[in-house]
């Protein structure tokens, strides 16, 4: 994905300067040789995040006023770091947990979570620090992954699968299938198509027929399952999907297209898909190991 310079914020922290944004100059070789190796682009947007498993943001400083030499390079690198971890809150803030709800309105409710976001911004790995002792401003490249036991999804569903307000938002009926749907085998995993529709990745990303009735719900599978994985894979195409789900074991998933959206993160499908899908699992028990991929536009 072709990054474009989208914006550039002017902070100032005590007597220090500092600038972030999504683009990285030529002054700054080494992040960009860093980047181009690791096949990383910087994080502009959420759907971004999900489909890269990793979100990846710069922030630009410079010298504290008044600083001589080597504390000019500390300060700036310093004050670099302060400006990477605000548009890193600023990111995960904007994570979807399910359907309206987002990490920043349970941060509202919850002081856990409030502390939980911002702890993690702080304990973010430094991936790139680098000094340009020409114009003297540093640069630094913060990493974090979503997915894997040190991620941010594990730190919020421990936070938020407990909370009373989330819990009321996932008790919806589960469907039933019909006795006298057909049986559905050979298929392994699920391919969920949703480039139709205006459909955004979460933390807990749910299928639903066109009654309301819920056919997967992440909250209900292992917690150990959702911090490994998520609640699925995220690609730009039905191909990429396949070999997403191809690396976790998956030889023969079931494709099949939404036919709507319940909510910005929860879609909808057909009777007859939803007949398939509920057979398929009950044949290979794909859910419990969240062995889905979400296609989005």
């Amino acid at each position: 994905m072709k990054m474009k310079t989208i914006l550039a914020v002017l902070v100032l922290m005590g007597m220090a300067g500092s600038v972030f944004g999504y683009e990285i100059d030529d002054r700054y070789q080494k992040a960009r040789t860093f980047l181009r190796d690791n096949r990383m682009d910087l994080t502009v947007t959420i759907e971004q995040a999900f489909v890269q498993d990793t979100v990846v943001v710069s922030g630009e400083g410079l010298p504290k006023a008044g600083t001589t030499g080597a504390q000019k390079r500390l300060t700036a690198i310093t004050a670099a770091k302060s400006v990477a971890q605000r548009r890193l809150v600023e990111l995960l803030e904007g994570v979807s947990v399910v359907a309206e709800t987002t990490v920043r309105d349970q941060q509202r409710a919850s002081e856990v979570v409030r502390t939980s976001v911002s702890g993690f911004a702080r304990g973010a790995r430094v991936v790139v620090e680098e000094w340009n002792e020409k114009d003297e401003s540093a640069l630094v490249i913060l990493s974090v992954g979503l997915n894997g036991p040190k991620g941010f999804a594990a730190l919020m569903y421990d936070s938020i699968l407990n909370e009373a307000g989330i819990r009321k938002e996932l008790q919806r009926p589960v469907y039933v299938l019909s006795s006298a749907a057909p049986v559905v085998e050979g298929y392994d995993g699920l391919v969920i198509d949703a480039r139709d529709y205006s459909f955004r990745p979460a933390l807990i990303n749910r299928i639903f027929t066109a009654k309301g009735e819920v056919i997967y719900d992440p909250a209900r599978i292992s917690q150990k399952v959702l911090v490994e994985h998520g609640c699925g894979e995220y690609t730009n195409s039905v191909d990429k999907a396949k070999a997403a789900l191809g690396m976790r074991g998956v030889k023969n998933p079931l494709v099949v297209r939404a036919s709507g959206t319940l909510s910005p993160t929860d879609l909808l499908v057909a009777d007859v898909a939803a007949d398939q899908i509920f057979s398929v699992n009950h044949a290979s028990g794909f859910m419990a190991a969240a062995r889905v991929a979400f296609v989005l536009k």
